[in-house]
């Protein structure tokens, strides 16, 4: 790109989706011509979807609903980890840490709670495989991390009890349902499910 390039992000003429481009620049080509060029998303091509059975269609629609509800909560969860993180580190001594982590804590357990007591346990071991894919981190780790090993073992036992375990793993390439789960989340992200 040219000195002369300039580039600039155009916003969403209120559609609501998110558009093709993300913006233009122009570069001077070997002839001295100014030319206009786009720079398109990404987008993920997956091959046509066909069902064995109704069984299979219902299974993915399901799908569809649970990842729907739960990728945004996955994708907060990932971004205020990356902000904690970047907080704690300006603290001068582990006691402080952990009592704002403690405080936190107690913040984010009363602000959530009545929405993650309507999710059913298909929809929270989504949330927890959604998690593990928007930080490349289990659920458990990251509890671990932030809070030790003791609470880490205590919400691992409480997730259980309720069948889901905060250990699981997100493997799309091995594992079928974790390749349909990436597949929507992709379709979500780019707009075209939605």
């Amino acid at each position: 790109m040219s000195a002369s390039a300039k580039t600039r992000t155009l916003e969403d003429p209120g559609t609501g989706r998110e558009p093709y481009y993300t913006g233009y620049y122009f570069k001077i080509d070997e002839e001295g011509d100014t030319v206009p060029v786009l720079a398109l998303r990404g987008i993920t091509v997956f091959p046509k979807l066909k069902f064995k059975n109704k069984k299979e269609e219902q299974f993915y629609w399901r799908t569809v609903r649970d990842v729907k509800l739960t990728l945004p909560y996955a994708k907060l969860i990932a971004e205020t980890l990356v902000e904690t993180y970047e907080y704690i580190e300006t603290f001068p001594t582990k006691k402080e840490r952990e009592d704002y982590l403690k405080k936190m804590e107690k913040a984010l357990f009363e602000q959530y709670k009545p929405v993650l007591k309507k999710f059913s346990r298909r929809q929270a071991r989504v949330l927890v495989k959604l998690i593990q894919r928007e930080t490349n981190q289990s659920s458990y780790d990251i509890i671990r991390a932030f809070l030790g090993s003791f609470r880490a073992g205590f919400w691992q036992g409480f997730g259980k009890l309720f069948g889901v375990s905060l250990k699981a793993d997100y493997n799309p390439q091995k594992d079928k349902e974790d390749a349909t789960i990436e597949r929507i989340a992709c379709g979500v992200e780019e707009g075209t499910i939605r």
